[in-house]
């Protein structure tokens, strides 16, 4: 598939932002959706193009997602053509929590900086939570530590009671990270799939876990599983089913075994984004 370049709608909403002669960096290009890094002479932004009717209407629910939000100055441009929808978000410095956790997955991190990293990522979660939102996509690599603190990205599958309703697209993300009653509702057939704040814990609990180990949260060899040769719904059944427990700590296991007990533990019983962070500092 050709990649798809920003319309000359999308060019012009970044050289008001950016100033003119901008410079066009690819960053990814899958799935429909290619993201450029456009850099001026005032600023760089982030600029997303959905092509297709799916990727299309996908960066069109992102862009609704930011604006309702109200995260200020985070959507500073938007717009649908024939064949493609675009938006431009600031673009955020810093590393992402899968990059600032690498030196731990190789055993030669700072752990008390990599801890900070941790909490902070659970802040932010709780930020959110606490607005009524749900992110839905949470991943170590759609969270950028900043200057200024994490800025989440990738909010296509946001969700708030009120303010916007989950989309019918949805399938409930990664299956790896997927809560065992969020992969189960998936296969159940109910839709639209929709993120509850505890789900999203687990999600951020083993989200973390992969990050720092670079290895899956659940311990799928001990079930007789090899991950590799299952559909994105096998897998979701297998979650589902709730009979997976988690992988043995050995990265880190004073604060894996804080994710272990997440990940081990019902909805009901689950911790908040903020508890979550309480107990990785008291580690």
């Amino acid at each position: 598939m050709t990649t798809q370049s920003p319309p000359d709608e999308a060019r012009a909403a970044v050289e008001e932002v950016c100033g003119a002669r901008i410079d066009l960096e690819l960053i990814s290009d899958r799935r429909g959706s290619a993201v450029y890094r456009a850099t001026g002479s005032m600023r760089s932004v982030a600029v997303k193009i959905g092509a297709g009717p799916e990727g299309s209407a996908i960066t069109s629910r992102e862009a609704e997602a930011l604006s309702a939000m109200g995260r200020g100055g985070a959507l500073l441009g938007r717009g649908q053509g024939r064949r493609a929808a675009w938006m431009v978000t600031p673009w955020y410095e810093g590393p992402s929590t899968w990059e600032a956790l690498a030196d731990v997955r190789y055993e030669d991190g700072d752990l008390d900086a990599a801890l900070g990293r941790l909490v902070e990522l659970c802040e932010a979660v709780a930020q959110l939570h606490q607005a009524d939102w749900v992110h839905g996509d949470l991943q170590p690599g759609h969270a950028i530590h900043t200057d200024r603190g994490v800025a989440l990205i990738d909010c296509s599958w946001a969700w708030h009671p009120e303010r916007l309703f989950p989309s019918m697209l949805f399938r409930g993300g990664m299956p790896h990270l997927l809560a065992p009653e969020l992969a189960a509702s998936v296969e159940a057939g109910d839709r639209p799939v929709t993120p509850s704040r505890p789900a999203e814990v687990y999600t951020l609990a083993a989200s973390l876990w992969w990050a720092i180990s670079g290895t899956w949260p659940l311990d799928y060899e001990a079930a007789g599983i090899d991950p590799t040769k299952l559909t994105a719904a096998q897998l979701r059944r297998g979650i589902g089913s709730g009979r997976l427990k988690p992988r043995p700590a050995s990265t880190w296991p004073t604060v894996q075994g804080v994710l272990a007990a997440v990940i081990a533990e019902r909805p009901e019983g689950r911790p908040t984004a903020s508890e979550l962070a309480l107990q990785l500092r008291s580690v």
